[in-house]
């Protein structure tokens, strides 16, 4: 019997490394990036195009995606923040391109220093320019349960998002709980209408672990029908411009509820560990996940 496929891109080599204290070399993201396609990983968000200054951690995107060698099968993404950003993507030749927006107008003017109007506009042109020139385009919608500036949002506010980005022509709509304050219950809540009326094909979702709960609405989302789920290899990440934010699922926490539960992720743990482990030399500062020691004397 087949088991029903369950897709974890893994974000630490963007959204892991950007907080980090040190900025790793393109060789030692490379090596990173290289270990976690040997453990089965088939989608990775890479990089960003942001400014270096701002940013430093994600300087040099452009020549590490020259340098990945990435199997047929790879779908490799970037972050890319403006019209500019995209058009440094395209030039580097990445074919997945993911835009941010918040869902609060203060989140959006702390992150890029924009209203919601514009962010939303620009978003949308990216989106359009993407379908015309066959590069995929993916909408997340950060801060989708609660703002750290704003405090709770609305689910009608995501919803409506959602629905003008799709109708836009967003490849993909990643609801993202930046800070870590959703719950299984708000986001069956959420998530029920919007698979309902647009599919669970339609959807990922980027839970963090800030109050100890990014497995449960991993479940929970589940149980809503998505499919997708981003989560970073040993916890790291969390938010430059987000205060309170901690990391994000582990990805081996995650993938090890995926297997338990019966789906498939067509990752190796043994591999996915070695790679747990990697992150842990080259940043000093990946703990692993909360299974990480049960798994690391549990899986041969």
């Amino acid at each position: 019997m087949t088991r029903e496929h369950i897709i974890i891109n893994e974000v630490g080599p963007r959204d892991g490394l950007q907080n980090q204290a040190q900025a790793l070399s393109v060789e030692q993201r490379l090596q990173l990036i290289n270990a976690l396609i040997t453990s089965g990983i088939r989608h990775m968000e890479v990089g960003s195009f942001v400014s270096p200054r701002a940013v430093p951690q994600m300087a040099e995107t452009d020549e590490l995606l020259a340098r990945l060698q990435p199997p047929p099968d790879m779908c490799l993404s970037v972050l890319v923040p403006n019209q500019k950003g995209y058009e440094l993507a395209r030039a580097a030749g990445a074919r997945t391109v993911a835009v941010v927006v918040s869902a609060t107008e203060t989140m959006n003017q702390k992150n890029i220093n924009m209203s919601l109007d514009q962010v939303m506009g620009v978003a949308k042109e990216i989106i359009q320019q993407g379908a015309a020139e066959d590069i995929t385009v993916q909408a997340y919608l950060s801060v989708a349960f609660e703002c750290p500036f704003e405090g709770l949002v609305a689910h009608s506010t995501v919803m409506g998002l959602a629905h003008e980005l799709i109708a836009a022509g967003a490849r993909e709509i990643v609801v993202a709980d930046t800070i870590g304050a959703a719950n299984p219950a708000t986001v069956r809540v959420l998530l029920d209408p919007l698979t309902a009326e647009h599919g669970g094909e339609t959807f990922a979702c980027h839970f963090h672990d800030t109050r100890a709960m990014a497995l449960a609405n991993i479940f929970a989302a589940i149980e809503s029908g998505v499919r997708k789920f981003d989560s970073s290899i040993g916890g790291l990440g969390g938010c430059p411009f987000a205060p309170g934010a901690a990391g994000n699922a582990a990805t081996e926490d995650v993938v090890m509820m995926c297997e338990d539960m019966g789906y498939d992720t067509g990752i190796s743990m043994p591999e996915l560990l070695q790679a747990v482990s990697l992150a842990a030399e080259l940043t000093g500062a990946c703990q692993g996940g909360r299974a990480h020691y049960w798994l690391s004397k549990n899986t041969g």
